[in-house]
């Protein structure tokens, strides 16, 4: 199972997108959402409230 390269959620066996760059790094993206977020709006996953990785630091700042 592939992972979501923005939300880091689980990504289901025939769903999702696949995006190359010309790198060749491939992304994986769970819903359009994520994938503008990332390409087109250029924003970071822990400056997204919804996504897991911002609240993981919101977590640790809590401690």
């Amino acid at each position: 199972m592939a992972r979501c390269s923005f939300c880091k959620e689980i990504i289901n066996k025939g769903t999702g997108k696949i995006f190359v760059k010309t790198d060749a790094k491939i992304l994986n993206f769970c819903s359009t959402k994520c994938e503008r977020n990332m390409l087109k709006l250029k924003r970071k996953p822990r400056d997204v409230r919804w996504t897991q990785e911002f609240q993981s630091i919101k977590k640790e700042g809590k401690k």
